[in-house]
Order: C-alpha cells, then structure tokens, then sequence
C-alpha cells in the first residue's frame, strides 16, 4: 500500500531536465526567495548580495525602481526584473532567491547581474 501524498507545493524533477539543473531548482526552493507574483506593487524588498545592499521598489509587471550599486544604480533607476541565475544562462524568472545571482535590465546596461544573494526581505508593503 502507498501511502505517500501527492503535495503538489513539493519541486518534483523534470524528467527533460538535467539532475543539477533539478538539484539547483530544489536548493533555491530550501535556501528561500521572494517569487514576484507574491509581492503587491509598492513593497520595498531589500536585497543583500556578496557586494552590496539594494533597495527595490517592486512596481508590479516585473518593473522596479532599483538602488545601491555606485555604477549601475546609484540613484533609483527604472528596471526590469528578470529573475534569478546559477551564475549561468538557465534564469529562475520572477525569482529572487538566497544563493542565486539577481538579473535585471537597466536601460543602458543590459542586464546586469549581481554577487550571490544572502538575504532578500520585504521591509514595507503598502496598506
């Protein structure tokens, strides 16, 4: 008798997928993120990789005003979020996750992506 339950929340592999691919997909769901479709236009997330501190002001629809990098955004400049890497092409899209390199485009660079992720926090939403 199989008694084990289906939770469909649960990363299950990618038959198509290679297993590090599978095993980085797994590993950014235990080391925790912030998947956009969860954040309400107006939340401030701060960022904190390798190098730097970010501040993002989440606008919704993947568009974000972006601080805290002294060349790419020293000032808040308009962005698109694209997601979160591995270092490498594959993208975890509407992702910011631990452990993860964030990826946005910057009208004159493009894209940029940062140090690895320490920590990713919501500091304010709105009301």
């Amino acid at each position: 008798m199989n008694t084990a339950v289906h939770n469909p929340h649960l990363f299950q592999p990618h038959a198509n997928l290679d297993e590090a691919i599978n095993s980085h997909i797994v590993q950014s769901e235990i080391e925790g993120g912030v998947h956009l479709r969860d954040v309400p236009p107006g939340t401030i997330l701060e960022v904190t990789t390798q190098n730097r501190a970010y501040k993002i002001l989440y606008q919704g629809w993947d568009q974000a005003l972006i601080s805290g990098h002294p060349v790419f955004c020293p000032e808040p400049v308009p962005v698109t979020i694209h997601g979160s890497t591995w270092g490498g092409s594959m993208i975890k899209t509407r992702y910011i996750g631990r452990g993860m390199r964030l990826e946005f485009g910057q009208p004159t660079y493009q894209p940029i992506r940062t140090s690895v992720i320490l920590d990713v926090r919501a500091c304010s939403a709105p009301a």
